[in-house]
């Protein structure tokens, strides 16, 4: 019979790309990460790694295996949570949002959460929409919040804001003269800004990225370029003095956002809690 242990020392090879780098993952040494794939084969009766070299290639009977042991550890994973919050409320709540979401509205959520089950821990990732949806898959993340609507039959969307965005631009700065400056791959907010952008007939096609929206927002400020933004996220910014802020169409403005969970996950009283607190944040931001 498989052990939990056997499988998580799997999931660690594949997601760490080796032997050596899941050993120091899982503070053990090497023979025992081999020693566990090797039983784990045998009990299987399959290799789940094609050998080459030094390194490791996962075959198709171990893509088959890693997503049954994903839904199986996250299984135990949350059959723990839960059980632990029922009279203790304690456990372990790992929690995606974007930037930009979990700067508006995520701060009272989590006090809100935190009040209701104070023995919980909180983990908070940010992450692009595309990134974040992908960990929810992969059983690495318990919900996220994230730019829609997303559709997918392994997962739940539950609409909680509508954010605006805008355009943003330094004053005195023509944008149709500026470089565009956005997130990296996979933002929502991106694809947005890159239509808007090829629309208007922009002169300049080149582009810049930042990891932070306040990274983004000082460049805009100072002319280094213009970007798209929550309208809400730029008017509590440092640099809003110096930012000019023009209206969109409604197909480019209008972004849905909302909170993505696996669909036949295990409900959480704390995730119940996270997405009332999260909608009365944005409904009380509008």
């Amino acid at each position: 019979m498989m052990e939990l242990v056997a499988l998580r020392t799997f999931q660690a090879v594949v997601e760490e790309g080796g032997i050596l780098a899941a050993s120091r993952k899982l503070n053990t040494v090497q023979s025992n990460v081999t020693g566990r794939i090797r039983r784990l084969e045998e009990e299987l009766g399959t290799e789940l790694f094609f050998r080459k070299g030094r390194g490791l290639e996962l075959a198709p009977s171990g893509r088959v295996l890693l997503d049954y042991a994903r839904r199986m550890l996250q299984l135990e994973r949350q059959t723990s949570a839960a059980v632990r919050q029922v009279g203790e409320c304690v456990g372990e709540l790992r929690i995606g949002a974007m930037e930009t979401f979990a700067a508006l509205h995520l701060p009272a959520a989590l006090k809100a959460v935190r009040a209701e089950h104070p023995g919980l821990e909180l983990r908070v990732q940010t992450e692009t929409s595309a990134a974040l949806t992908e960990r929810v898959l992969e059983h690495k993340l318990d919900c996220a919040f994230v730019a829609g609507p997303v559709v997918h039959p392994d997962l739940d969307f539950t609409e909680v804001a509508v954010e605006e965005l805008v355009q943003v631009h330094a004053r005195g700065m023509d944008p149709i003269q500026q470089p565009l400056i956005l997130f990296r791959e996979g933002c929502a907010y991106r694809t947005r800004a890159l239509a808007w952008q090829r629309q208007q007939g922009h002169a300049v096609a080149d582009a810049m990225e930042f990891g932070t929206l306040e990274g983004i927002l000082g460049c805009v400020s100072v002319g280094l370029g213009w970007t798209l933004m929550p309208r809400r996220v730029v008017e509590q910014s440092q640099h809003r003095a110096d930012l000019v802020v023009e209206t969109l169409p409604e197909d480019i403005a209008r972004v849905p956002t909302g909170m993505v969970t696996l669909r036949d996950g295990p409900t959480l009283v704390a995730l119940k809690t996270l997405g009332a607190a999260v909608a009365e944040s944005a409904r009380r931001a509008f």
